[in-house]
């Protein structure tokens, strides 16, 4: 049995540096992550200096973020996860050879989309009561509408993200991982949009996610119910989900005219 041999790790290294070098999605990939949490606790470090009378509130802020982030996380990955599976086993021509239609996909997916993300979410947010004497469910009324808004947030770019990879193949399935993290900046999960730059605010106010948590800081700092936020929400989002099921519509038409579902897969 031959001993360990540098030369034959040397080769792998290399390799591997090889495979590195020839990808620039492997590169980006490699900054994208610390770049994003970066930029996402220098905007919370910034907003919690500047403002210390709210960190006697801090638990409550930053729990009520995270869990209501996640409310938008576990939407969007648990309709393009599951469609992703179809893509893995090739079963996406079988499906469409038999009566299903696209927008019938669409409903069965969005409906598997919300018992997954009720089920997450539901049980941290039960966990934090006990471990954190926090109790989500103290936001009251407008928790219904945080809740519909993200759901509906994420579903729209859950069927982009889909609709992408249906046209580009599984490499770009880590799009799916990476579009929402790139959104959390923008945000204000845990910080006001005011703490944002200028440039990027205007960017942040066409996200319907930026006005749910500015009304929950709204209910937890003022206790005040900003109906206005919801209302601006829900006409994003019909915008953007509306143009989520267009492209992803036109895009399994597209497929299925190129005969490309018999390719997709694995």
């Amino acid at each position: 049995m031959n001993g360990i041999s540098p030369h034959r790790i040397g080769a792998l290294a290399l390799r591997y540096l090889y495979l590195l070098r020839s990808s620039r999605v492997r590169i980006i990939e490699l900054a994208y992550w610390p770049t994003v949490q970066m930029i996402l606790w220098g905007f919370i470090t910034r907003y919690l200096a500047s403002h210390s009378d709210v960190l006697n509130q801090a638990t409550g802020l930053l729990l009520s973020g995270v869990l209501l982030w996640d409310i938008l996380f576990r939407s969007q990955l648990g309709l393009s996860v599951v469609f992703f599976e179809e893509l893995h086993a090739r079963n996406l021509a079988q499906l469409f050879i038999s009566p299903l239609q696209p927008i019938e996909l669409i409903v069965a997916l969005m409906s598997i989309s919300l018992v997954r993300t009720v089920l997450g979410v539901g049980i941290a947010v039960l966990l934090a009561m006990p471990f954190y004497g926090f109790n989500l469910f103290d936001l009251g009324a407008p928790l219904a509408g945080f809740f519909l808004n993200l759901l509906l947030m994420g579903w729209a770019i859950g069927l982009l993200v889909s609709a992408l990879v249906l046209r580009y193949g599984m490499g770009a399935e880590s799009i799916a991982w990476a579009a929402i993290f790139a959104l959390a900046p923008l945000c204000g999960i845990y910080y006001p949009v005011a703490i944002l730059p200028g440039w990027l605010q205007p960017l942040a106010w066409a996200l319907p996610a930026s006005y749910v948590f500015e009304g929950m800081r709204a209910v937890l700092l003022d206790h005040a119910v900003r109906l206005d936020y919801l209302l601006y929400a829900l006409l994003l989002n019909a915008g953007y989900l509306g143009l989520g099921i267009g492209v992803f519509l036109a895009t399994v038409h597209q497929a299925r005219e190129r005969g490309s579902l018999l390719q997709s897969g694995e």
